[in-house]
């Protein structure tokens, strides 16, 4: 039966011999895309009839989700020709341990002890837009927080803190499903209490959620041997995070972070003056090659360099001499 749809849908594009990852491994298979979304290919050619209309060819790289960048003062949109879309905004901080800040200055801490919720919305005032919050679940009345956000369709994280393992569960049951940058600012695993650490194997998990964590998989911020004992305890929940700040790509030397100075050394970043790291400046594709080396979890011998993107479909960049 011939096909009802319109001449005027937009078009399909067929990504062909490329690797995509699918069921835990990557597959050398056809990648269907119409309108910025994925098509099942059966479904197309039973419902529709349609082959593609355009083809390219990605000559055996692999097809990779978009690298994501988290960005304050943002409006949240969709991508296309002009640029990738914005997810939202992740606030981590100033809700935070003391004791555990990182590269947060100890003046702009902040508590909800007093009115809660309500202690949030008057530090970041407008919640538009923001998808993430991280904080930490110790401090008192986090819980009645942790419930107000989810509410409102908001991820809540846990990091930057000292909180014991009890701690993290009942946030866990109050609705956190995250955690901020696994072993970084938060108390180190130990085998009577693994705090945050220990939500990768908890028992005390509600039926029918998981429990993500992010890892700066840089070689600095995360050593691979505590890269391999996370993958391997909870290799789901894992989301590759480059903690990276606006001093990515700059040159060697002092660069500004808020009202703070750092100081980057390869790719270290400190704030000056300290041994105290202040986020990263690897890029994500840095990260990925990292993990793989440490992980052998992509079992290829490409470089795993990005040799184009696309949003919506649509090429808006690719590498000087590649081709498709």
């Amino acid at each position: 039966m011939p096909s009802d749809k319109s001449t005027l849908d937009p078009p399909v594009f067929r990504f062909s011999n490329g690797w995509i990852l699918k069921n835990h491994e990557l597959q050398r298979e056809d990648l269907w895309v119409r309108d910025g979304k994925i098509l099942n290919p059966e479904k197309l050619f039973f419902d529709e009839k349609k082959p593609a209309d355009i083809r390219l060819d990605c000559r055996g790289c692999i097809i990779a989700p978009g690298f994501i960048d988290v960005l304050p003062q943002i409006c949240v949109k969709n991508g296309g020709p002009h640029g990738a879309g914005i997810l939202g905004v992740h606030l981590e901080g100033p809700f935070i341990s003391k004791e555990k800040r990182g590269a947060h200055p100890e003046d702009y801490l902040r508590t909800f002890e007093t009115g809660a919720f309500q202690d949030l919305l008057a530090t970041y005032g407008c919640l538009d837009g923001v998808r993430i919050v991280t904080l930490a679940p110790e401090m008192k009345r986090s819980s009645e927080v942790i419930q107000e956000l989810t509410k409102r369709g908001i991820c809540v994280s846990l990091g930057h803190s000292v909180a014991n393992l009890s701690q993290a569960e009942e946030a866990v049951h109050h609705g956190a499903t995250f955690i901020t940058h696994l072993f970084n600012a938060m108390l180190p695993f130990h085998h009577r209490d693994p705090g945050i650490v220990g939500l990768l194997t908890s028992d005390q998990i509600p039926p029918g959620r998981q429990v993500f964590y992010g890892m700066i998989s840089d070689g600095i911020h995360t050593n691979p041997a505590a890269l391999r004992i996370a993958h391997r305890a909870h290799p789901k929940g894992l989301v590759l995070v480059t903690d990276a700040i606006t001093a990515m790509g700059l040159a060697p030397g002092r660069h500004t972070l808020g009202q703070q100075v750092v100081e980057m050394d390869g790719l270290n970043s400190y704030i000056a003056g300290t041994t105290t790291l202040s986020g990263s400046i690897a890029t994500m594709d840095t990260c990925v090659r990292h993990f793989r080396k440490a992980t052998d979890f992509l079992l290829l011998n490409d470089s795993l360099h990005v040799q184009a993107t696309y949003i919506a479909g649509q090429q808006v960049w690719k590498k000087d001499g590649f081709v498709i």
